[in-house]
């Protein structure tokens, strides 16, 4: 299945002491490019979580986001150092005799001091933890994945629908190049029997100008080139629609394709002294270039 780089999904749980949101989007990357953006609590995971994500999405930016909330648990507990207090004391009241100074000291201000109390967080179970974040995780892989499946849809039959319009353009400049020649011909014996104020022309002669000019304006290899680079993006989008391993870095195949249909259709141009094949050839261009756009958005 051709997937898009684009995508979105979301995922939430909630019980009696927990709840979690699970948010990831995507635009285009040439690489992997994954942020988190979570709770400090949830950090031990994200190795776990990275690692789960490559069996969902190879390329694109991904951004995840992550909100928890816990319920009736308390996260931290307050630790009261006597031994510390002790000390502060002990110190404050030798202060207080050599300096001669009033010892005022009260609970209020030995509270204030640095290490009298700490806060510190309860330790949790990351094992029942991770058991409730994995689940969440992997239904909104899930359903992210099945956004960029169905924009990969849309991106297949629209590329198919560009391929088939250039074949078109290609076939109208293969019917054009006979009635190029014939009215090159056309031209020159007019001009010639201008020239030579005569009905007498040399057909010969003629007949190999219109050989040489030919020769110039040929470009049957390049439009049978074209037909097969077509045929080649066809058959790649079409193997790569129906099977999932054949999807696999088909975004640079295609944009090495379109790359030489480029080059094809610049030559196409180069050649042309016909102002039809050039406006043929400009509008193949334009098409080969927004197949190259829609590429890029193909993981």
């Amino acid at each position: 299945m051709i997937k898009s780089m684009t995508g979105f999904g979301r995922s939430e749980k909630t019980n009696e002491s927990r709840r979690i949101v699970i948010e990831m989007k995507a635009v285009n990357h040439r690489y992997a490019d994954v942020s988190f953006k979570m709770p400090k609590k949830l950090g031990p995971f994200e190795i776990q979580m990275r690692n789960i994500l490559k069996e969902y999405a190879k390329r694109g930016k991904i951004d995840i986001y992550m909100t928890y909330e816990e319920f009736g648990e308390q996260e931290s507990v307050v630790s009261y150092n006597e031994n510390i207090a002790k000390e502060y004391l002990k110190y404050m009241k030798q202060m207080a005799e050599n300096l001669e100074l009033v010892n005022d000291v009260k609970v209020t201000h030995m509270s204030r001091f640095p290490e009298v109390f700490t806060l510190r967080e309860l330790e949790i179970d990351e094992e029942a933890l991770w058991g409730f974040i994995e689940p969440v995780f992997r239904d909104a892989c899930d359903k992210f994945v099945e956004a960029r499946s169905t924009e990969g849809k849309r991106l297949y039959d629209d590329l198919i629908s560009k391929l088939d319009h250039m074949l078109e353009l290609v076939e109208e400049i293969d019917k054009r190049y006979p009635d190029i020649l014939k009215e090159y011909r056309s031209k020159l014996t007019e001009k010639v029997k201008e020239l030579l104020s005569t009905a007498s022309v040399d057909e010969s002669r003629i007949a190999t100008e219109v050989t040489i000019f030919a020769d110039k304006i040929c470009v049957d290899e390049e439009t049978v080139r074209l037909k097969s680079h077509v045929s080649a993006a066809r058959d790649t989008l079409a193997s790569a629609f129906l099977d999932d391993k054949e999807s696999e870095g088909i975004g640079r195949k295609l944009d090495f394709i379109a790359q030489e249909m480029n080059r094809e259709a610049n030559t196409i141009l180069s050649k042309s002294t016909d102002i039809e094949i050039s406006n043929i050839g400009i509008d193949l261009k334009t098409e080969i270039e927004k197949v190259r756009e829609q590429i890029q958005n193909i993981e």
